[in-house]
């Protein structure tokens, strides 16, 4: 009975004081470490990343990824701004990079802004606005805080209130990594179908911000799902909405995006 209580008073104690809440969506999420602690693991474990990787020599797709990302960037910052939580952006360090592996179809941003993409996904992305519906994506992810949700999801598990310092180097670089997926080899973040479809929405936002139509975003998830060649599991057994969910709530969000586009 007294373990009952003490995983009840737990579960309050989670909900009542470990919880921020996600931009336009309103949604709560576990809030267990502080900001700053994830920024500095993360901006870490990325300079590993790009020391063990290979970046690009092809300058115009460097370029590209690079013009993509700034205008990201800005479209965020302007957002942040409309919505009084420019502070919220406090300790960022954008970075924008292409990683040379055209066997990853993936991009990824780590809290604080450091962001990569792989070249095996621009044959995908085909051109600009295929690019931002990405970067857009990821970036949303880090505005979301889902990196600080799901590490905190872990970190919840080591005892409540347990900040990533107290926990030791080892023991702090090992959650940052397994919550990025490092430890396979390829730096992104394992997120559910809730923060995904919360990405899909506020990338979409982003990337009209940023001027890029966000119907675009409808024929890079088609062509990313015939890319997958039907080898995507059904819906249930996956973490990831199924392509024809995704496209199909992209296709909500679409008057809300289309609003930003229209009054840049």
């Amino acid at each position: 009975m007294n373990t009952l209580k003490s995983a009840i008073l737990t579960f309050v104690v989670l909900l009542t004081v470990g919880c921020s809440t996600v931009p336009i969506t309103g949604r709560r999420q576990l809030s267990l470490v502080s900001d700053q602690e994830v920024m500095t693991m993360s901006f870490q474990a990325y300079d590993d990343l790009m020391k063990k990787s290979k970046l690009s020599s092809n300058s115009s797709q460097t370029a590209m990824v690079k013009r993509v990302g700034q205008r990201i960037q800005g479209a965020v910052e302007s957002f942040m701004r409309q919505q009084g939580a420019s502070d919220q952006l406090a300790g960022y360090q954008w970075e924008f990079n292409l990683i040379q592996d055209d066997t990853q179809q993936n991009a990824f941003a780590m809290a604080g802004g450091k962001t990569a993409v792989y070249t095996g996904l621009l044959p995908i992305t085909k051109d600009e606005t295929g690019l931002a519906v990405v970067m857009g994506h990821e970036i949303a992810h880090a505005i979301a805080k889902h990196s600080n949700e799901r590490i905190s999801q872990q970190v919840a598990a080591q005892g409540v209130g347990t900040s990533l310092g107290a926990l030791g180097t080892g023991a702090s670089a090992q959650i940052i990594n397994t919550a990025y997926g490092i430890g396979a080899g390829v730096g992104l973040m394992k997120f559910g179908r809730t923060q995904e479809s919360e990405a899909d929405r506020l990338g979409l936002i982003f990337m009209a911000m940023a001027g890029y139509n966000p119907e675009g975003a409808v024929s890079f998830w088609q062509r990313m799902a015939a890319a997958s060649n039907g080898q995507s599991p059904p819906e249930f057994l996956s973490t990831h909405p199924s392509n024809e969910t995704r496209i199909s709530d992209i296709q909500k969000h679409m008057p809300e995006a289309k609003k930003y586009y229209n009054a840049r």
